[in-house]
């Protein structure tokens, strides 16, 4: 029994209706690591880990929310509700229900139903499994109530529902991402204009994501403060450089320039974030041209920048790249938010299986903890799907 099959079956049992299936997938970004909410640039891949979601209508006006990963009772959101804001009660069912509030007030027109999820984009692991459960929640039921949904316009509205409603200030790539994805391909993405570019990245090689196993408890506080630590930056010095709008408007010179007029920290986080977007620019010409080496060299002067300056590696994520120094690899760094999580390793396809075992042995002597390693190209974004199309 394949999964839509077995999801058809789990949602037919509880509601008694046969369902709608949807997936989103979640993300691994190969570079541009905290750019993103900085109008900057970014270069992520969608994965083979969907969230999935079963729908089906209902007669009254209620969206009423199931997780398998998470079997209590259900969640409920009456859509005739009064339209202030209801507050998050800190657990899954944020997501989902974030996103049907900011649909519902930017005019969607909404029907009740019933919403079936099952989560297999790990958590905790720096993937993005909270913008796969936003972005398979807004194509199901944008879906389901007939109207045709521009891609981007639901990306900035799933964006929008984890700043309001959830509470945390991430950028766009995550839910774009999702979106957007391509088959072999990652994707250079304007995170203020919204253009993008799809890269193909070479069947010769892998990406390999190697999960710590770690994600520490003060990530979400850090990654809040390191967006207002930013935004102090572009604060102080637009004094001196009228007409700035994000630090994607400062070029590393401009920084230099300035710098007596920055703290150290404020500083800091502004030359992670310059050279950030110089180095994924530059990503995606090797990724054009096929120079690898090129690729794996930026990869490195990435995560060394996230450690060093922008402060979000840890011990875990700093051992995992070293370790990474093995035969057919060509570069390592930290992905996603920080404090723990995942790394993203760009790795020669026939040395793929070896680095995985390699790594993985070699990460559990020296912490005790069997980290998980997923092989994996680039997928395809948010879908409906149906049977026939997973046998």
């Amino acid at each position: 029994m394949n999964s839509v099959e077995s999801l058809t079956r789990q949602f037919q049992s509880r509601f008694g209706a046969p369902p709608r299936i949807y997936r989103a997938p979640g993300r691994v970004n190969l570079i541009g690591e905290h750019t993103d909410y900085n109008d900057g640039f970014v270069m992520p891949a969608a994965i083979g880990f969907s969230c999935w979601v079963a729908i089906a209508r209902r007669d009254d006006r209620k969206l009423v929310l199931f997780s398998e990963q998470f079997p209590n009772a259900p969640t409920q959101l009456d859509l005739e509700g009064p339209r202030v804001q209801r507050k998050p009660g800190h657990s899954w069912s944020d997501y989902p229900i974030g996103v049907a509030l900011q649909l519902r007030d930017a005019g969607f027109p909404l029907s009740g139903a019933n919403l079936f999820f099952r989560g297999e984009v790990p958590m905790g692991a720096g993937l993005s499994s909270s913008a796969a459960i936003e972005v398979a929640t807004a194509v199901a039921l944008t879906d389901l109530s007939g109207r045709v949904f521009d891609r981007s316009e639901l990306a900035r509205l799933c964006q929008k529902a984890e700043n309001e409603f959830v509470g945390t200030q991430s950028g766009i790539m995550d839910q774009f991402i999702s979106l957007h994805g391509q088959r072999d391909h990652a994707l250079l993405l304007d995170c203020r204009s919204l253009q993008f570019e799809w890269l193909p990245i070479p069947g010769s090689v892998r990406l390999v994501i190697c999960d710590t196993g770690v994600k520490h408890e003060h990530a979400s506080g850090e990654y809040n403060r390191r967006r207002a630590e930013c935004e102090e930056a572009v604060r102080v010095l637009s004094r001196v450089l009228p007409g700035i709008r994000a630090l994607r408007d400062v070029g590393e010179e401009q920084l230099q320039q300035h710098r007596t007029s920055l703290a150290d920290v404020t500083y800091k986080r502004a030359l992670h974030v310059v050279t950030e977007n110089a180095r994924t620019v530059q990503s995606a010409d090797a990724l054009r041209r096929g120079d690898l080496a090129r690729f794996g060299r930026l990869m490195a002067e990435s995560h060394r920048s996230l450690r060093d300056l922008y402060e979000v590696s840890c011990r875990e994520l700093d051992l995992m790249v070293a370790l990474a120094n093995q035969p057919g690899v060509y570069g390592a760094r930290m992905t996603g938010g920080g404090f723990g999580g995942s790394t993203i390793n760009l790795v020669e396809a026939i040395h793929a299986e070896t680095f995985a075992r390699n790594i993985a042995a070699a990460y559990q002597r020296e912490t005790s903890i069997a980290p998980r390693i997923h092989i994996c190209m680039p997928a395809d974004g948010a879908a409906r799907v149906d049977s026939a199309e997973l046998q």
